[in-house]
């Protein structure tokens, strides 16, 4: 697997705490066939020690079409200016597409593994999109119910 440096976040506006950060990989592409439908998923590692986040460690599994409502969501909170997706590549999926050039290509998929990557540590860098509650869910939905953890100190 290729690996992309994404910086992790270094926080420093002033709701976080000396040495804050938020560090989340996008990675483990799966292409999955469902009948005649196919699509690729990716896993979503999530690292942080900000108290707004309920764990400090979690991993989901989101399709390019998540990502896509995460930033409808978060575009329509007053305060939060969204980053630009990596582009759907409608070219790509058209019927008399060849399966060299199409979606499902390793290079198509690590291209926007990449670009989803980008997009969502510019998400999480965001200090308006850090308490939406439509990112805690696409980030970490096992702990929807779960109260933020205490600051440290």
């Amino acid at each position: 697997e290729a690996a992309v440096t994404v910086p992790a976040c270094r926080l420093s506006h002033s709701m976080a705490h000396e040495g804050a950060f938020i560090e989340i990989d996008v990675c483990n592409p799966q292409t999955h066939v469902a009948g005649r439908d196919r699509y690729t998923d990716y896993e979503v590692r999530v690292r942080t020690n900000l108290p707004m986040f309920a764990l400090p460690e979690s991993s989901v599994r989101h399709r390019y079409s998540a990502f896509s409502r995460l930033r409808e969501e978060l575009a329509r909170e007053p305060k939060v200016s969204v980053p630009e997706l990596p582009s759907k590549a409608i070219g790509r999926q058209l019927p008399w597409t060849s399966e060299k050039e199409g979606i499902f290509t390793d290079a198509f998929i690590e291209e926007r593994r990449k670009g989803l990557e980008i997009f969502i540590n510019r998400v999480a860098g965001l200090p308006a999109a850090q308490n939406a509650r439509c990112l805690h869910e696409f980030l970490q939905p096992q702990a929807s119910n779960r109260s933020p953890r205490s600051p440290p100190g």
